[in-house]
């Protein structure tokens, strides 16, 4: 199934049960809260999203306190944050190394997805392969398919 047919059903998911969702996003600059926009009607479940590129965003308007930025906590911290932020019933948040260099010990490709709902926060690590624009659009693919999968 194409990503924009997962948003589109997942859109469809939130309508149905009367929820909203929001993103907070690092590495993917953007491309999540593309996605979960791009669905005609989507602004009925969609509330927006933060692009937390910077670390000190990630601290300062989310409240990420993890001692690294990629990593599991970073992403629990910022799908929890922007859950609150925004007052969404969903929140999705992505973290990672799309490269050309390490960070944090991590290498390019490590990506974290933290989802946060009325359930609590489930955390995926990823090991994507490609170049910077690949690898960045397979963690907002896999950003999407994580928050279909919690709400199915």
């Amino acid at each position: 199934m194409k990503t924009p047919e997962i948003a589109a059903r997942l859109h469809q998911r939130l309508l149905a049960r009367g929820e909203t969702a929001a993103c907070a996003e690092s590495l993917t600059g953007g491309g999540v809260a593309d996605l979960l926009s791009g669905t005609p009607g989507a602004s009925a479940t969609f509330v927006g999203g933060v692009v937390s590129y910077a670390t000190r965003v990630k601290r300062d308007l989310l409240g990420v306190t993890a001692a690294q930025v990629v990593s599991a906590d970073c992403a629990a911290q910022m799908a929890v944050g922007v859950r609150t932020l925004l007052a969404a019933d969903w929140a999705v948040a992505t973290t990672g190394v799309a490269g050309p260099e390490r960070q944090d010990d991590k290498p390019v490709g490590t990506v974290y997805v933290g989802v946060a709902g009325p359930r609590g926060v489930q955390v995926h690590r990823l090991s994507l392969h490609g170049d910077r624009t690949e690898i960045r659009q397979g963690a907002a693919r896999a950003a999407i398919e994580a928050l279909a999968d919690e709400l199915a």
